[in-house]
């Protein structure tokens, strides 16, 4: 049987990574992008073997020209995506709405929203034309809550949420699967970048509590995939135990 291909923004850590990572485990061939060109490289070389191929594409999400111009470098073969998981995203600052930097909302727009549509728009085409495939985007607890201080990056991942229950709709007709998933505080570069490299600052995020690891999500990830095919997950939200809500986490003095 013809190995399936996963297609997987945001590949070079975090979630992207692990999910790389279980489905390599698994014998899918992979098509792995992010912006780090040596990070790409690396995990090329880690995971490659002679049950897994991958391919690297080097853009920016946040680029339409850099996105049709990367997918429209793979052969055929490798446009017969079986699978795309939309985990390319990001947060950007912490202030409320008076005071945010504009930079960091589009930021967050041009890749939260924008990345996910323009990767969507082209891939789905290739699915439909196969009429097969499944779409997971990644989402978080911010597009199901919001919270203070983090107005837009709510926003976006609301934004994802909405656009994958419509595509879910519009996509059904042509057998292809369209899905969620929502992880609330997870330990990855996330908070990292949130907070512009201050790894002080991203440590208080996770202090006191034991948050979800890339991994967890990644082995969800592959629980999703990996359903029959008349068995669709739309969505699923996943929280760590300490945490109950966006805004409550327990945590241990």
């Amino acid at each position: 049987m013809k190995q399936r291909i996963a297609l997987i923004t945001g590949a070079t850590a975090g979630i992207g990574f692990e999910t790389a990572k279980i489905l390599s485990e698994n014998h899918f061939n992979l098509i792995i992008t992010g912006r780090r060109q040596d990070r790409l490289e690396k995990i090329q070389q880690e995971l490659e073997n002679e049950n897994c191929q991958v391919k690297t594409l080097c853009f920016d999400v946040q680029q339409k020209k850099e996105v049709d111009q990367a997918l429209a470098s793979l052969t055929e073969d490798w446009k017969k995506v079986d699978i795309l998981v939309n985990n390319a995203g990001l947060a950007a600052g912490l202030d409320p709405v008076n005071q945010a930097n504009v930079d960091d909302w589009e930021a967050m727009i041009d890749t939260n929203i924008k990345g996910l549509l323009y990767m969507t728009r082209e891939v789905s085409n290739w699915m439909i034309a196969r009429q097969q495939g499944h779409i997971l985007n990644i989402s978080s607890i911010a597009g199901v809550q919001t919270y203070p201080n983090g107005s837009v990056y709510c926003a976006t991942k609301h934004a994802v949420n909405a656009i994958s229950k419509a595509m879910r709709i519009e996509l059904a007709p042509h057998n292809i699967k369209v899905g969620t998933i929502s992880p609330g505080a997870i330990e990855t570069e996330f908070s990292l970048v949130r907070f512009k490299g201050d790894q002080e600052q991203a440590a208080k995020v996770y202090e006191g509590f034991t948050p979800l690891s890339a991994r967890d999500i990644a082995e969800s990830i592959y629980f999703v995939l990996s359903r029959p095919a008349h068995v669709n997950i739309d969505d699923l939200l996943i929280m760590p135990t300490a945490q109950a809500s966006a805004r409550d986490i327990f945590r241990k003095d």
